[in-house]
């Protein structure tokens, strides 16, 4: 099984989710017309332009500025098709949008997640950061352990959210890597009042190669989709 790569640079939300949906429609279409083959898809990469973007689900209640302040800061919003609430992409953020046929790989789609999660573990670990899981809540979580070793202060480090129609997938994950974390105040993240957010360089105290952290991620993405066939 073979999954492509394409980084696009920094494109604006809206332009980006375009493509996301044609690529996507050529996916299903090759599965109504019943082709199958070594190619499972593609892992887009991203850098987007200042944008917050709504889940199907998710709350406006949770967008805490009007639209007008929100515009006065030169960033956009979106109410999008995936699942999940509210988040934030930007500058020194790597979104992740694989288009892939899951069912080619031999995966459904909790295993799927599953996999996104722990490619962001495997890719943080590099730079000693000992992210994890947490129970009803997807995506890649940071947490401090008191002197009993319970958790506290969770945080996020990367949000995943996703949409798949006939084992067709699109959207996907978004690494805090550098990002301002101010434009997260103006949102509860992901519908959480009581959680924050992070970052690569916030949590190792200074700056990080943004490419070889794409870099990572993708190799340790794709290893894993392969791996599972």
């Amino acid at each position: 099984m073979k999954v492509g790569y394409k980084d696009l640079g920094t494109m604006p939300y809206k332009e980006c989710w375009q493509l996301q949906q044609t690529l996507f429609e050529q996916r299903l279409e090759a599965r109504r017309r019943g082709e199958k083959g070594a190619d499972c898809g593609t892992i887009l990469t991203v850098e987007h332009p200042p944008v917050y973007t709504l889940g199907k689900s998710g709350k406006q209640s949770n967008m805490l500025i009007p639209q007008s302040y929100l515009e006065s800061l030169g960033a956009e919003f979106f109410h999008i098709d995936r699942g999940g609430d509210i988040t934030f992409h930007g500058p020194g953020q790597i979104v992740c949008y694989p288009i892939l046929d899951i069912e080619q790989l031999g995966i459904g789609l909790r295993r799927y997640i599953e996999i996104l999660e722990e490619a962001v573990i495997t890719t943080v670990a590099h730079y000693g950061i000992v992210a994890e899981r947490l129970a009803g809540a997807t995506g890649v979580w940071i947490c401090d352990r008191d002197d009993n070793g319970e958790p506290k202060n969770w945080r996020k480090i990367c949000a995943i959210g996703v949409r798949a129609s006939h084992f067709v997938t699109m959207h996907g994950l978004a690494l805090n890597v550098a990002t301002d974390l101010k434009w997260f105040t103006m949102i509860n993240p992901c519908g959480f009042t009581d959680k924050g957010v992070t970052s690569i360089s916030k949590e190792v105290g200074h700056a990080v190669d943004f490419e070889q952290v794409k870099q990572l991620l993708v190799e340790n993405l794709t290893k894993l989709l392969v791996d599972e066939k």
